[in-house]
């Protein structure tokens, strides 16, 4: 038996794709993981913004196939960035012809007497490809309130393919033929939610191979046992998605544990009482410091709902001991009014979530002790995967197709109507 611990994305879709005998333990009262829905009245959110940025057409039909196909809305991304009290286009460094003249000159001059060759960290990798007046206005303000650390300490790659990259030819190109598509330039979002993701991959699966608030406390590497808080399993494979740190934890390996470090994120989903003047973005970048939150985004634009329905996302470091959510709603809602997106509107429903942890720090130290520690335990059948489990930065996509390449690996030979004909 296969025992699967989370049952989040990445671990139901394993459970789906795998012939072997599944059991997921789940230590929350639902199923979901980050993808879980709240619904308050007619206002739907989930725990943040999770918009399925599809380019396998196989995983697409295989996770919305189970779906109302009238219920899934396709949508055209739209998002700019709040800079200087007024809005421009993302990304910011191809769009630095809208801001005004003098700060345009600095961005044009600084960005073609950069060398863009000598760096080691993601901030010298800002400086060195886009120059100073680009890095300083928009892309480390922006990545320090996000990411809550000091961006030297994050790996040149730390955001992979999502980072949006342009070379001089290119932000030159955009001053007049406009180009700012990116990996996430079309979006697909159910009208119920992003739970209704999960639950199309869950039917794949039983009821009964999904063992609801049970939480794993310990696992016996050699002897193959996870301990509960309920009970011993015995396992043939053990799939984790838990946070790598933890399985290192409950396995009783050593590590060093200043290598692993993230952030918290704190998420507030809140509902007005009609709508915004803003009737076009998706989600809006904020790099200023004056402003708590470092991303808004716009569920009633998806929707074309009549009441404004926000999510607001603030980060904070994770040795950040207490955040105090009542003192934190009411500055959001300050700033929001300072930034014209709310006005004499009223809070008719709100809710919030803590998502800890939520952006990993991706390091060179990171990378190599998560690679060689996967090859231990992979030895004794234990597989992480998942963006907690492989302790990295990727899609919901990236997870499905990171759960369905293990079970291929894990089978002899291709079964299941050869990994349902892929």
């Amino acid at each position: 038996m296969d025992v699967i611990i989370g049952a989040g994305v990445s671990g139901i879709a394993y459970a789906g794709f795998s012939e072997n005998k599944c059991l997921l333990l789940e230590k929350d009262a639902e199923i979901g993981g980050y993808c879980k829905t709240i619904k308050q009245g007619n206002f739907v959110w989930d725990y943040s913004g999770h918009f399925f940025h599809f380019r396998n057409t196989f995983l697409e039909d295989y996770v919305c196939r189970n779906m109302v196909q009238d219920d899934i809305l396709r949508c055209e991304k739209y998002t700019q960035i709040f800079y200087g009290e007024k809005y421009i286009d993302f990304p910011f460094q191809k769009n630095i012809h809208q801001l005004d003249k003098d700060e345009f000159i600095d961005c044009l001059y600084d960005l073609f007497i950069t060398t863009g060759s000598d760096y080691s960290t993601f901030k010298q990798m800002l400086y060195a490809k886009f120059g100073k007046s680009i890095a300083e206005k928009f892309l480390i303000p922006y990545n320090e309130k996000l990411y809550a650390c000091d961006l030297n300490r994050l790996d040149v790659d730390a955001m992979g393919r999502f980072f949006p990259y342009a070379d001089k030819e290119e932000i030159v190109r955009n001053f007049k033929k406009t180009d700012n598509n990116s990996y996430n330039s079309h979006f697909t979002y159910p009208k119920g939610g992003a739970i209704e993701y999960v639950k199309s991959l869950s039917s794949y699966i039983g009821n009964d191979d999904i063992c609801l608030n049970e939480c794993v406390k310990h696992i016996d590497v050699v002897g193959k046992v996870v301990k509960t808080d309920k009970r011993e399993l015995k396992y043939d494979n053990l799939i984790s998605t838990m946070p790598f740190p933890l399985l290192m934890q409950c396995c009783g390996m050593d590590y060093d544990a200043d290598i692993y470090s993230w952030n918290k994120v704190l998420v507030f989903n809140l509902g007005f009482d009609k709508k915004g003047k803003d009737i076009l973005n998706n989600w809006i970048y904020f790099p200023s410091k004056e402003l708590c939150f470092y991303r808004v985004g716009y569920y009633d634009n998806i929707f074309a709902g009549k009441h404004m329905s926000l999510y607001v996302e603030l980060g904070f470091s994770k040795n950040t001991a207490a955040i105090d959510i009542d003192y934190y709603r009411e500055k959001v809602i300050d700033d929001l009014r300072k930034v014209g997106i709310i006005t004499d509107h009223k809070l008719i429903a709100s809710h919030s979530v803590i998502m800890d942890p939520a952006y990993v720090h991706i390091t060179k130290d990171s990378i190599k002790d998560v690679e060689e520690k996967k090859k231990v335990l992979a030895k004794n059948n234990i597989y992480s995967i998942g963006r907690y489990g492989s302790w990295t930065y990727c899609s919901i996509e990236d997870n499905i197709l990171e759960a369905k390449t293990l079970v291929e690996q894990l089978s002899k030979h291709y079964t299941k109507r050869e990994i349902l004909n892929f």
